[in-house]
């Protein structure tokens, strides 16, 4: 899976953070501080290998943390894949009355359990940085996997046999475009929850590729 390196960053930095609060009250319950002796809480933060940890202080430690303000590509991403997840529902959704095999329904549902908390998860994630952004030049028809009109139109008139076989041959394609997508923030954006879901996105997505393809 396609981890950035910025995790490593946050996660040194985080540590810095969350432990170990050294107050006043360090040297020892019946120990009065002495006076002008800061009472403030610090944390610690590790050194550079072949260093020692140093204490710091809260605001020293949160200026540590990266910056992950969204950048263009994660509001690109997260518009374009609640799209692209929707286009997946509305294929799932065929297949309990058009499916022939029960393995296609079990997959279908599957598939749509797993996708539509994600949408919710990437509308929330765009709710709280500021809603959509306008993405000039990008049209959702052309994201990678997208099945056409005409595909979407002969998968639902499509019944057993023939359901399961397009159906397999247009999801796979779907989920190789969504990695696709995935695999492209992962080098352009900047946030870290970005980054999360599509590592999920790739995780998931290439497990029920193979899955599919052993049907």
């Amino acid at each position: 899976m396609l981890i950035r390196r910025q995790c490593a960053v946050v996660a040194v930095a985080l540590s810095a953070v969350a432990v170990l609060a050294l107050s006043a009250c360090e040297s020892g319950p019946e120990t009065a501080p002495e006076a002008g002796a800061s009472t403030g809480t610090t944390v610690v933060a590790p050194g550079k290998p072949g260093e020692p940890a140093r204490r710091i202080s809260p605001e020293e430690a949160a200026r540590l943390l990266p910056d992950d303000s969204p950048n263009s590509a994660d509001f690109r991403y997260t518009q374009m894949m609640i799209e692209h997840h929707r286009q997946a529902l509305t294929m799932t959704a065929l297949a309990p009355q058009r499916a022939g095999s029960s393995q296609v329904k079990k997959v279908a549902e599957r598939i749509a359990a797993a996708q539509q908390p994600e949408i919710s998860a990437m509308e929330g994630w765009l709710k709280n940085n500021g809603g959509p952004r306008e993405q000039p030049g990008h049209d959702h028809h052309s994201m990678p996997g997208m099945a056409t009109a005409a595909q979407l139109k002969e998968l639902g008139s499509a019944k057993g046999e023939a359901f399961d076989e397009l159906f397999l041959k247009l999801m796979i394609t779907h989920h190789e475009g969504a990695v696709t997508m995935a695999a492209e923030v992962l080098s352009e954006g900047n946030n870290v929850l970005v980054e999360e879901m599509a590592n999920d996105v790739i995780a998931q997505q290439t497990s029920e590729i193979n899955r599919m393809r052993s049907l």
